[in-house]
């Protein structure tokens, strides 16, 4: 008797830059499709923003500030595999754009 255990694979993708965050999704699905997988999946998650106010002068003038803002991009990546292959070792072998942060839990 064959007990195939479907083992899942998170893979969490933050950048600040959105263009850098979808082409390293396309870099991971062809990779993944290339083994045979069962399923690969992308969740789109929602954009948060951070808004910063400072002020332009700090002793004189105190209604006219800046307003900055910094908006971080997020993108999870869930994979269905077999036990038999092992999905970790073909991430840790592929090499990601500088600015995107990447974490990978397995359940």
């Amino acid at each position: 008797m064959n007990n195939k255990t479907n083992e899942k694979v998170r893979i969490r993708l933050e950048s600040f830059n959105h263009e850098l965050l979808v082409s390293s999704c396309r870099k991971i699905t062809q990779t993944l499709n290339s083994a045979s997988l069962n399923s690969v999946g992308m969740v789109t998650l929602p954009t948060s923003k951070r808004i910063y106010c400072v002020l332009r002068s700090p002793h004189v003038d105190k209604d006219s500030r800046e307003h900055f803002e910094i908006r971080t991009h997020k993108r999870i990546l869930e994979i269905y595999s077999d036990s038999d292959l092992s999905v970790v070792d073909l991430l840790a072998e592929m090499e990601l754009d500088s600015g995107v942060f990447c974490s990978i839990s397995i359940s």
